[in-house]
């Protein structure tokens, strides 16, 4: 068998062994974050956040085919288009890397020995192995997320890269590039990072075409690549549409043609201009311009999936992110200007003041006749001396201020340096968001909780606490693939200098580049490893490079060349094994179905027709697969509180949507229009109105007729209505309400409803709010989550009733809302919490919860509590020892370790006469504290001063149980212990 066969079967074993690795461990269903959002989209072609993934949609939807009607297998199938984008990748970096194998043993085609092939094949399965089973791609791969396929697109485009280069004919180069060109037009549509292997073609194209390579010439390649890079990122992805909203703009206000001409003219001048240039290079016989022309109308070709974000969007599917539907919004949307911007190469510290907003350019939108100005764009002009280069600590977020002061040790006062800005970038943006990262993929990972380290050599061989050494997100490598990659780099610049430059210039694009480029702010709401994941698995490639230096070392001890490239390979091997065998448990997804049931129960706590105001991701995007693709619920109306600041989505709630009945607002939508007088409305309040409240009503008729009197002039431009009172009432009628809320609770209906406007004033969202609940009049039912009640600036915590995972707004006076408890509707709750709710597979110990996953499963445990507590106030002890015995059968220490509220639990046991299960939780739970905090000690209090903090409460929590109880016995041992490490961290400090 030839060697060009063996390089084929062995790659499609590589691929083989990577499938149904992905295939035993995807996810069966949406899992949290953005997969939920990308499923129901790709199942019903509707529009994702921007700038959307329109060709991961379409394929999507093909992959949703073969559930074969059965809405509850569709999320599976549509993972499996991870699972089969990340093998294929697999296999694409399995023939890149036997292809640069050959280069380093400089084995011409045709002239392969035995040894050369065995090794050759130990590096690629090696290499491609070690990416296969590393965590950040892994992790990728069994979910429906757009980096397993964007992985596929850099693997193939680096693959067909090096096949060009083994050209000959210049007419087959020209087919490899314009098929480059063509897959990197469709990565478009996916993920932006197949554009950073451009400057490596650039420089593969350099050293084919120039035997003498010189420094001149390296720089003038890496500016033309730059150029092209920016050519396609910025002239073509959105500024192709930018000129022809431009165009359009003129045509129809400025010609007065009808809408869409400007486009399509736009359309017709770019196709005939490369028509005409294709056409003029074949003719003139211009080689360069023909390929160039050529490559461009393949990648705009490529390009072209975006158009399913306009046609659908045309159509109002319920998902319809921004509203691009027409070519001035899809701008908007292929620029995600609603996510702001990063300040990259020029821009202020965060101490820096703010000189003034500065009018920018005027923002469009369509109008009846024409396009007309809605609002203006705002250049924000700050103190140049305190602006920098390449400015890293820019945010003024608090949270991020502290952060910044404690990566820094600068001081509450005390201005940045730039020493302190290139400081923060190496220590933090560098060091911990990027390659503490890198050491998790090749080193070890010491667990899975937030912000966990890498572990070093040292590390895999410490005493640990039992609850961390079964953690099963801790993987330890010994630092055995970092060495072998590390010697993989050494052998290829060693002796194939030029292309160990392209690789390392991909492995900098793809990972530091990315850090410089995206200036990440300095706290995330999750561990973002998979963003630079297109760097690991370039390091991957040394790995399998790792064979040919042991292969170099065993053939000078064995003179049997054979006989190296086996051992060299096999023990190769033993690094993707002891990956595999590490990370398989916190990998495998296979039997996870909580994030749904977790967006069930949600919907379920709802009344029919009702709607819930969620806050974010996974508020949201679980709840909008369970009804889009599982059909559960559609009568429940889902409002994302921080898309409800935008003019767009007010006015698609006024729209129906399945069962769910269109939001009634007595405001027109007009007055929500982005750029009008209501995006924000600051409390000016009235000196004769100080201490008293307005009608909610009449403020909102004063804002419907546009009343002057509300009105102020923010600057030479803005004019905002005003607030002028900080607090405001809406009149109840009792009678009519009394039908919603509970009857044990009647009494406590209020003629009047008084709302504090908490911060300075009142959002675009918060008044949508108010116009709801006015408008409703307590025919709709409406429910907040915790992130929803915490995030509206009316101070709603006195009127909600919980009544199982969300929160009814009623009429109902809560005293206690100061101190965090609500009221509960303990019939409606305990119907939902036990009869309804579900919590599948909850109880196996064999499934993996990551650290973050287990996080909303708490919030679960914290509803039993929440039940059960209210049920013992009412007497009903018999019930909540029902409730709490449930909450252990369906999530038990042995899956979901117990945590705080477990700890609340050992009151509600006692109290509801349970002493057993009680005594239980309670040793298990100081057993685990003790453990921990001896670790902590014993480290000098090297690891999370917040666990610590969370351990300690833990026993106090158990101690103050017992004493509640009055088996002092008990609470005197739980107190002295606490009181033991209590002491030992007044000592320390």
């Amino acid at each position: 068998m030839g060697y060009q066969k063996i390089n084929v079967i062995t790659g499609w074993v590589a691929f083989l062994i990577a499938l149904v690795t992905y295939c035993l461990t995807v996810e069966p269903t949406a899992s949290f974050w953005d997969a939920g959002e990308f499923i129901a989209c790709s199942y019903k072609l509707e529009v994702p956040h921007p700038p959307g993934a329109p060709f991961f949609l379409l394929t999507g939807r093909m992959f949703s085919l073969l559930a074969g009607g059965d809405v509850t297998q569709v999320a599976y199938w549509v993972n499996m288009l991870s699972v089969m984008s990340s093998a294929f990748f697999v296999l694409f970096i399995f023939w890149s890397i036997t292809h640069l194998a050959k280069r380093v043993l400089k084995v011409k085609t045709g002239e392969e020995t035995t040894a050369d092939t065995i090794v050759i094949m130990g590096t690629g399965l090696v290499g491609a192995l070690a990416c296969t089973f590393s965590d950040s791609f892994w992790f990728s791969a069994v979910e429906a997320e757009v980096y397993g396929m964007s992985a596929f697109f850099t693997s193939f485009v680096f693959w067909a890269i090096l096949k060009w280069e083994n050209m000959t004919a210049e007419q087959d180069r020209a087919r490899w590039l314009i098929l480059i060109a063509y897959m990197m037009g469709l990565s478009i549509g996916v993920h932006l990072l197949n554009l950073v292997a451009i400057p490596v073609l650039g420089l593969i194209v350099y050293f084919k075409y120039y035997e003498k390579v010189t420094r001149k010439g390296i720089i003038y390649t890496m500016l033309i690549s730059a150029a092209i890079v920016l050519i396609v990122l910025e002239g073509v992805i959105p500024g192709l549409p930018s000129m022809a909203g431009k165009i359009e703009i003129f045509f129809v206000n400025g010609l007065g043609l009808p809408f869409g001409s400007g486009v399509i003219f736009f359309g017709l001048l770019v196709i005939g201009g490369l028509t005409y240039g294709i056409h003029y290079s074949i003719k003139h016989n211009k080689y360069v311009l023909n390929t160039s022309l050529l490559a461009l109308a393949f990648i705009l070709i490529g390009y072209s999936s975006y158009a399913i974000a306009v046609i659908r969007s045309n159509y109002n599917p319920p998902i319809d992110e921004n509203n691009p539907e027409e070519i001035i919004s899809f701008v908007s949307y292929l620029k995600r200007e609603q996510y702001g911007s990063r300040p990259l190469f020029k821009g202020p510290y965060y101490t820096a003041d703010l000189k003034e907003n500065k009018q920018g350019a005027p923002v469009y939108m369509r109008g009846d006749d024409k396009y007309v100005i809605k609002d203006y764009k705002v250049t924000q002009v700050f103190d140049p001396k305190h602006t920098t280069i390449l400015p890293r600590m820019y945010s003024s977020s608090p949270n991020h201020i502290r952060k910044y002061r404690e990566v820094t040790g600068l001081k509450e006062g005390e201005k940045p340096s730039w020493g302190d800005n290139f400081y923060y970038l190496i220590v933090h943006q560098l060091g911990h968001q990027y390659f503490r990262y890198f050491m998790w993929n090749f080193s070890g990972r010491e667990h899975d909780i937030q912000g966990a380290g890498w572990v070093g050599l040292r590390d895999a061989f410490s005493d640990i606490p039992d609850i961390l050494e079964s953690n099963k997100g801790r993987n330890v490598y010994y630092g055995l693939p970092l060495l072998l990659g590390l010697f993989g780099m050494f052998i290829q610049y060693k002796k194939d200098v030029k292309l160990f430059s392209a690789t390392a210039l991909l492995f900098f694009m793809t990972g530091i580049a990315i850090v410089l480029y995206l200036n990440t702010p300095p706290i995330e709401p999750r561990e973002r490893d998979y963003i630079y994941a297109g760097s690991f698995y370039i390091f991957t490639i040394w790995i399998g490079f790792g064979v040919l230096f042991l292969y170099d070392l065993l053939k000078n001890i064995s003179k049997e060349k054979k006989i190296a490239a086996v051992l060299a390979s096999v023990i190769g091997l033993t690094i993707p094994a002891l990956m595999a065998s590490e990370n398989w448990d916190d990998h495998d997804r296979s039997d996870r179905y909580f994030s749904v049931d977790a967006a069930k129960n949600y919907l379920s706590t709802v009344a029919p027709n009702g709607v819930i105001f969620t806050g974010g991701d996974n508020d949201t995007f679980p709840l909008w697969y369970a009804q889009e693709v599982e059909g559960f619920r559609t009568d429940v109306r889902v409002l994302v509180l921080s898309y409800y600041n935008t003019d767009w989505y007010i006015q698609q709630s006024a729209r129906q949507a399945y069962e769910s009945d269109p939001i009634p607002y007595g405001l027109d939508v007009k007055l929500y229009q982005q750029g009008g007088m209501n995006d924000y409305l600051p409390v000016f309040e009235r000196e004769e109105l100080k201490g008293n409240a307005i009608n909610a009503k009449i403020l909102l008729n004063f804002i419907s007729n546009e009343n002057p009197g509300l009105q102020i002039q923010a600057n030479s431009y803005t004019v905002y209505n005003s607030i002028p009172a900080r607090t405001l009432f809406l009149d109840i009628n009792k009678e009519k309400v009394k039908k919603i809320v509970p009857e044990d609770m009647h009494d406590d209906i209020v003629d009047r409803m008084v709302l504090r406007i908490k911060g300075r004033g009142l959002e675009k969202k918060d008044l949508a709010f108010l116009d709801f609940l006015v408008n409703a009049d307590w025919e709709r039912p409406i429910y907040l989550n915790n992130t929803s009640i915490s995030q509206l600036n009316l101070d709603l915590r006195n009127y909600v009733v919980q009544e199982g995972m969300a929160y009814r707004v009623v009429p109902v006076l809560n005293e206690n809302a100061r101190s965090g408890s609500y009221p509960v509707n303990t019939e409606a709750m305990y119907d939902n919490v036990m009869n309804k709710f579900t919590w599948t597979n909850l109880d196996d110990p064999s499934i993996y919860y990551t650290q973050d996953y287990l996080g909303f499963v708490l919030n679960s445990r914290s509803t039993f509590n929440t039940l059960a507590e209210n049920l013992i106030a009412e007497g009903d002890f018999e019930r909540a020892a029902e409730v709490l015995k449930r909450c252990l059968e369906v999530m038990p220490n042995e899956s979901v370790p117990y945590d705080i509220f477990s700890m609340q639990q050992v009151d509600l046991l006692l109290q509801a006469g349970e002493p057993e299960l009680a005594e239980h939780i309670a040793e298990v739970t100081s057993t685990y504290a003790s453990q921990w905090l001896d670790y902590y000690f014993e480290t000098d209090g090297t690891t999370d001063p917040n666990e610590l903090q969370r351990q300690l409460l833990s026993l106090n929590e158990v101690a103050r149980a017992y004493r509640a109880n009055g088996d002092r016995e008990k609470a005197a041992y739980y107190e002295e212990l606490f009181n033991k490490y209590y002491a030992q961290l007044q000592d320390r400090q």
